[in-house]
C-alpha cells in the first residue's frame, strides 16, 4: 500500500558514495514553467550537476517524460547519461543511445489532436517523438476535455496506448514503458551498477521510478507531494531539493579527499 504524504516528511539522508543519483528535471531540479520550451538550466544549477557527478564517480543520470534532445537543450552544454520519454529512451554514461521498441501514432489521431489545441486557446500539444503531450497550464478548465480526448485517442490508437496524467498535463504515451524501466536500464552499466539507487521526482510519473527504486533498497524521494507516494522521504519544493544536493556534495567531499 503507499504510504500517505504525511509519512513521507522525512528529510532524506546525504547521499553516500555508493549511490547512483537519478533526478527528474521539472519541478524536482527546477521551476515548472507554462510552456515546455521555457524552461532552462542556470550556471548553478549545471555546477550543481557537475560537482556531484564528480563526487560520484559519474553515476548521476536526469530520468524525465521529456526527451533527451530536449534535456540537453535545457542543460547544455552539460550532457549526463539520462532516461528520457518516461524511460523509452535511453543513454549511458558512454553517451550510446537506445530506444524501446514503440508502436507508431496513427497520422490521423495526431491531426485530431492538433484540431483539439487549435479549438482550446491556452492548451498545447507537445510531440516527444515516441510520445504526445497536451499542457493545460495555461487553460486548467479544459483538463477534463484533454483527459476525455487522450483517453479516444489511446482506444482509436490501439492497446499498444495508454494515457498518464501528470501535473497540468495529459499524456499519450506506448503502453508498458516507464521511468522505473529505465532506471533499472542505467543501473545495468557503469557507473551506475552496483551502487544504491536514489531517485528524486514529484509527479504521478515517478511513482514508478519509487517503486524501482525501493525494490532496490534504494532512496526515493518526492518533492512538494501532498499525495499518497510510494516515497519514502519528502523534500519541500525546488529549492529544498538544490539544498539537500548542495549539503550531499559537502559531506562528499571529505571522503573524496581522503580516497
Amino acid at each position: 500500500m503507499p504510504s500517505s504524504a504525511t509519512e513521507t516528511r522525512v528529510t532524506p539522508p546525504h547521499l553516500t558514495p555508493d549511490a547512483a543519483l537519478f533526478l527528474d528535471l521539472d519541478g524536482t531540479l527546477l521551476e515548472l514553467a507554462d510552456r515546455p520550451a521555457a524552461v532552462a538550466a542556470d550556471d548553478a544549477l549545471r555546477g550543481r550537476l557537475v560537482t556531484l557527478t564528480h563526487a560520484l564517480g559519474g553515476a548521476v543520470a536526469v530520468v524525465s517524460g521529456r526527451a533527451i534532445n530536449d534535456l540537453d537543450r535545457i542543460l547544455r552544454p552539460l550532457v549526463l547519461p539520462a532516461a528520457g520519454q518516461h524511460g523509452i529512451e535511453w543513454r549511458d554514461a558512454t553517451r550510446h543511445r537506445r530506444q524501446h521498441p514503440t508502436p507508431t501514432l496513427p497520422a490521423e489521431t495526431l491531426a485530431e489532436l492538433d484540431l483539439f489545441v487549435a479549438a482550446h486557446p491556452g492548451t498545447l500539444l507537445e510531440s516527444k517523438g515516441a510520445s504526445f503531450a497536451v499542457h493545460f497550464r495555461g487553460r486548467p478548465d479544459a483538463a477534463r476535455a484533454v483527459a476525455t480526448i487522450l483517453a479516444d485517442a489511446a482506444r482509436d490508437a490501439g492497446p499498444g496506448w495508454e494515457v498518464l496524467q501528470g501535473k497540468m498535463m495529459t499524456e499519450l504515451r506506448p503502453a508498458g514503458v516507464h521511468k522505473g524501466d529505465g532506471i533499472r536500464r542505467l543501473l545495468a552499466d557503469p557507473p551506475f551498477a552496483g551502487r544504491r539507487p536514489v531517485f528524486v521526482g514529484d509527479d504521478w510519473t515517478d511513482e514508478d521510478g519509487f517503486v524501482a527504486v525501493n525494490a532496490l533498497q534504494g532512496i526515493s524521494v518526492a518533492v512538494a507531494v501532498e499525495r499518497e507516494t510510494q516515497a519514502r522521504y519528502r523534500l519541500d519544493g525546488v529549492a529544498a531539493v538544490h539544498d539537500w544536493l548542495d549539503r550531499s556534495a559537502a559531506a562528499l567531499s571529505p571522503t573524496r579527499e581522503r580516497g
